[in-house]
């Protein structure tokens, strides 16, 4: 569903502050995978996700999504068939708009707009049943301005949205980083029954190592913008946070160093 050949990405090149974010990253995720992703601060886990979504083209290598090079597609037009979900719970929504009518403006992503009425009783419907699997009572608020939400139910929400249209992959940029435990906890279950339910190939960065060994049928961490470990079936199963320090420093050569992953 998803191969990075040889992709490379340096950012301010014949600079001082010249960093090469991704040097040679090769990755494939068939049809339905999810695959966790770990890595240290700079690993370039972010930076894949920015080319896989097209908010810049590499400097070299290809991405090809179900068989259809998008290397040179621009962001807008990849965007019918790639849903995400950023760090942020305030990026993936419009909070001055109502909870039906983003989830409208998700369902319409990448089609053609017409004059028709803007939501039919019928989506209103579709809403309400969606939105009441999340059990976050959100189904009787479909009027309500998504502003007023907490962050976890606007990540839930931005979730649903994301997934809305069955895209071919979902990226999941660390999108439980801003929420307090008992929440992150709440959307990673949610996310985790949208996956499932919805056969979604889908690559997921998170700062946990508990959460990268827990989700998901495979894990890869990135060290120096590229791959260095990749588990998943049994292995995957088996690992605990000691495992996966230890495979770091065989593979790297050095101690595992982020603070958000060490403390969490």
């Amino acid at each position: 569903m998803l191969e990075i050949k040889n992709v490379t990405k340096t950012f301010n090149p014949g600079t001082i502050n010249e960093k090469v974010a991704l040097k040679d990253l090769n990755l494939t995720l068939n049809d339905g995978d999810f695959v966790t992703v770990i890595g240290g601060n700079g690993a370039g886990k972010s930076t894949m996700l920015n080319a896989i979504s097209g908010v810049w083209k590499p400097d070299c290598g290809s991405i090809i999504i179900d068989g259809q090079d998008i290397t040179a597609m621009p962001e807008y037009k990849r965007a019918k068939f790639i849903g995400r979900v950023f760090q942020d719970p305030m990026m993936g929504t419009a909070a001055d708009m109502e909870i039906q009518e983003n989830l409208a403006l998700a369902k319409r992503r990448g089609k053609k707009r017409g004059l028709r009425w803007g939501i039919t009783g019928a989506e209103k419907e579709e809403y309400k049943k969606l939105l009441a699997q999340l059990d976050l009572g959100l189904e009787t608020r479909l009027s309500n301005k998504v502003g007023l939400l907490s962050g976890g139910q606007r990540q839930a929400v931005t979730l649903l949205m994301a997934s809305l249209n069955n895209p071919r992959i979902l990226l999941l940029d660390e999108h439980t980083a801003a929420l307090d435990p008992k929440t992150a906890e709440k959307v990673l279950a949610i996310s985790d029954k949208i996956i499932r339910e919805n056969h979604l190939t889908t690559l997921m960065i998170t700062h946990n190592m508990k959460d990268a060994i827990k989700h998901g049928n495979r894990l890869v961490m990135m060290h120096e913008g590229h791959i260095i470990i990749d588990v998943k079936g049994e292995e995957k199963q088996k690992l605990k946070v000691e495992d996966l320090l230890d495979m770091f420093t065989k593979a790297s050569g050095s101690e595992f160093a982020s603070d958000r992953a060490m403390l969490s």
